[in-house]
């Protein structure tokens, strides 16, 4: 595990729970209203989880359906209106340095990124950083069920997660 994996262990976590691909869109929706521009989104969890999941529904809200997941390619890019996502994908990545990827030039575009598998490596050194772990609720019997948890680091990323993880409340009490 990287330092920046073990000092965001140590921050504040919550965990929602997840009940199907729809619920898992949504909750990307939510995150939509929430990131901002430089925001790095970590993304933890195993093969079928819903890590592209995430990501199509934040682009969903953002107006833009081509999402797909960056396996092959390690990087697609976004436009959403005004905005632009970086996603992309360390999964393939047993042998190269995830810093050869130069990630952190995609914040000069005034983007969000999200990085899929970030637990194979940290490919840059950043400021403001959500990481969500996601996990089957039951691994021996998948029904569909997810649990994500969300942890910050960076002030503004802590103060974004905060309004984040109040608007998932509500959406849970709904």
């Amino acid at each position: 595990m990287n330092d920046i994996a073990a000092q965001m262990k140590r921050c504040y976590g919550h965990e929602i729970l997840s009940d199907s691909e729809e619920h898992t869109l949504r909750i990307g929706e939510l995150m939509a209203r929430h990131a901002f521009s430089g925001l790095v989104v970590l993304l933890e969890g195993d093969l079928g989880t819903g890590k592209t999941t995430l990501v199509r529904g934040y682009c969903r809200a953002e107006g833009f359906s081509g999402v797909r997941s960056p396996s092959f390619t390690l990087v697609n890019r976004y436009v959403c209106g005004k905005k632009t996502v970086v996603h992309s994908d360390l999964y393939r990545l047993h042998s190269v340095d995830p810093t050869e990827l130069d990630m952190e030039s995609y914040l000069d575009e005034e983007c969000v990124l999200f990085v899929e598998w970030a637990d194979r490596g940290m490919p840059g050194d950043f400021e403001d950083i959500w990481r969500i772990c996601i996990r089957y609720e039951d691994e021996y019997d998948d029904q569909g069920r997810r649990a994500l948890s969300f942890s910050a680091r960076g002030p503004r990323a802590e103060s974004a997660l905060e309004g984040l993880l109040n608007d998932l409340e509500e959406m849970t009490s709904e």
